[in-house]
């Protein structure tokens, strides 16, 4: 049996929780726990959920009135749960068949492995040449290394939680990741690399973003952040989000000191003449 503690935070779309919350409750073996996180009263997404609550993965279902983001959410969980491992999915994605298997078998095969993720991006956002230098293959598992994964379809050993600590205000997921990294783990993507489908993908063919006009009416959390104010700049950031994990340095003197310094100059800098931000 697997020992997880999966969570899917929910908001406002029901569209996509009529999807994800049942695929999720399909792929999670014998022995884990899903556990549902709801921001807000929409009734809606509040009937999607009722309406699985006899599913015998479902483990606890917590609804907060006030739309109170991720971090909660997630500190809910790893301060809760009990499994030897914990993970995260949004309710815009879609995990295939086999992903926990493949992340468990992975994490299992060394305590050196950290945060492990599900791959987000499409065929043709990989790029061999900036890719190709990241790949290792470590205690018999082909990872693409990156010092952080995207805050869904992630997994670690809860214990990452008793030593790094939860998530603190004003920290990013991705930020905790490097904490990890800096400890000494590995984080990555364990190769081939298990799929998690995602909705808001403008080229997903689910996604509710079809025009400008839907964009501009649930334009998501990430792109708030990061000033994506057009259906095509949300398009290029997720396509540059690839690129990003791809090119990071594994130099992990750009996270500390006057790199790290130097790199968030440059980012307030980008963002004063911009408008933009950087999402990790």
């Amino acid at each position: 049996m697997t020992d997880l503690d999966v969570m899917l935070i929910t908001h406002t779309r029901a569209a996509y929780t009529a999807l994800s919350l049942p695929r999720l409750l399909e792929t999670c073996p014998e022995g884990s726990r899903v556990w549902v996180w709801h921001n807000g009263t929409d009734r809606e997404v509040l009937d999607v959920i009722a309406a699985h609550e006899d599913h015998p993965r479902l483990h606890r279902v917590h609804r907060s009135e006030e739309n109170v983001g991720l971090r909660p959410a997630m500190n809910w969980l790893w301060t809760e749960a009990r499994g030897t491992y914990l993970s995260k999915v949004d309710d815009d994605s879609l995990m295939e068949p086999g992903w926990v298997e493949h992340l468990t078998r992975a994490l299992s095969a060394s305590p050196t492995f950290g945060v492990l993720g599900s791959w987000r991006f499409l065929p043709e956002d990989w790029d061999e040449e900036l890719a190709r230098p990241k790949v290792e293959t470590m205690h018999g598992v082909t990872l693409l290394r990156n010092h952080w994964v995207q805050g869904s379809g992630h997994m670690f050993r809860r214990s990452l939680v008793d030593e790094v600590g939860t998530l603190q205000p004003g920290q990013s997921f991705p930020s905790w990741c490097i904490r990890v990294a800096q400890r000494g783990y590995v984080n990555g993507w364990p190769m081939p690399m298990v799929r998690e489908e995602h909705m808001d993908d403008p080229r997903h063919p689910l996604t509710a973003f079809r025009n400008e006009a839907a964009y501009q009416e649930a334009r998501p959390l990430s792109a708030l952040h990061t000033g994506a104010t057009t259906l095509a700049e949300w398009l290029e950031q997720t396509k540059q989000d690839a690129r990003s994990v791809q090119a990071a340095s594994l130099d992990l003197r750009r996270f500390s000191g006057w790199r790290r310094k130097l790199t968030h100059g440059r980012r307030r800098l980008r963002k004063a003449l911009t408008g933009k931000n950087a999402w990790t």
